[in-house]
């Protein structure tokens, strides 16, 4: 089993910077795919970034060059910098692991960036 505790949401003006940090806590060592998703209200989640305990890493179309993920093995902590922030951005976000087929999800983080 994992659990995941995720921080650092809150609300910011447009063009500031947040940064988010999910901590795991369980029996397994080094977690394969550590990511953050998105869900807007009337929206589907969505992926933002993820990153393999190898150290690859995909993002969005939407927040390339903006946001930079990056993790702690073997603490499986993840953190998700957030620059340059756009009212469309608003969202809870919510981190995810993803460990040979076993999935688990963090409770979600608000997310708000006021125009």
């Amino acid at each position: 089993q994992v659990q995941l505790l995720e921080s650092g949401g809150g609300l910011v003006q447009a063009g500031g910077s947040l940064r988010l940090s999910c901590a795991a806590s369980g029996s397994i060592f080094s977690i394969n795919i550590m990511g953050w998703y998105r869900q807007a209200p009337g929206k589907q989640r969505e992926l933002v970034a993820q990153i393999t305990s190898g150290g690859s890493t995909t993002y969005a179309d939407s927040v390339k060059g903006r946001f930079t993920i990056s993790r702690v093995n073997p603490k499986n902590t993840v953190y998700l910098q957030m620059n340059s922030l756009k009212p469309e951005d608003t969202a809870v976000y919510y981190c995810r692991a993803h460990h040979y087929g076993a999935v688990y999800w963090g409770q979600g983080t608000q997310v708000t960036v006021s125009s």
